[in-house]
């Protein structure tokens, strides 16, 4: 069940408006990580982008931009055992990271935007900058949106006579 709310939540964010880059997109993956099973945190991120995909269109950069979610994923799972602060909040930070520099290496790989160089390289890196903020303060804030609020109803489920539930 929560698989198919984090996909359904994943797919409606990307056919809201939204700041740029700003979407909980990576959050989803790097809850889904977390509280999902290593199948299951792996089919979430990519239903959402495959279904979503179909209807906003797909890309030269589908591979980069999946790949980076997927790993985001990953991360999650890999570290699922330890759901403290610091590691929840690293692996945002670093999923976001990745995602940007993945991303934007396709970027200047597929399009003819800065030359094939490091220098084009950094240049294309410096250029999406911007979109970085976005991705980096929305996975900040969807992270702890849901990882918080889960976290808060399964505590409050346990206090209830829903508690086997949990």
């Amino acid at each position: 069940m929560l698989a198919f709310l984090l996909i359904a939540l994943g797919i409606l964010s990307r056919f809201l408006v939204h700041f740029n880059n700003f979407t909980p997109i990576l959050a989803i993956a790097l809850f889904a990580g977390f509280y999902l099973s290593k199948r299951n945190a792996l089919i979430v991120p990519l239903a959402m982008m495959v279904i979503s995909d179909a209807f906003v269109g797909f890309h030269a950069m589908v591979a980069f931009t999946w790949g980076s979610i997927l790993l985001i994923a990953l991360i999650g799972n890999k570290f699922k055992d330890d759901k403290s602060f610091k590691t929840v909040g690293l692996s945002g930070l670093g999923g976001a990271v990745l995602f940007y520099l993945i991303t934007n290496f396709g970027v200047w790989l597929f399009y003819n935007t800065y030359p094939k160089s490091p220098a084009g390289l950094v240049q294309c890196y410096i250029a999406a900058i911007p979109y970085f903020r976005g991705t980096l303060l929305s996975t900040v804030i969807y992270t702890a949106v849901l990882f918080g609020g889960y976290e808060y109803l399964a505590a409050r489920l346990k206090q209830t006579r829903f508690a086997h539930l949990v």
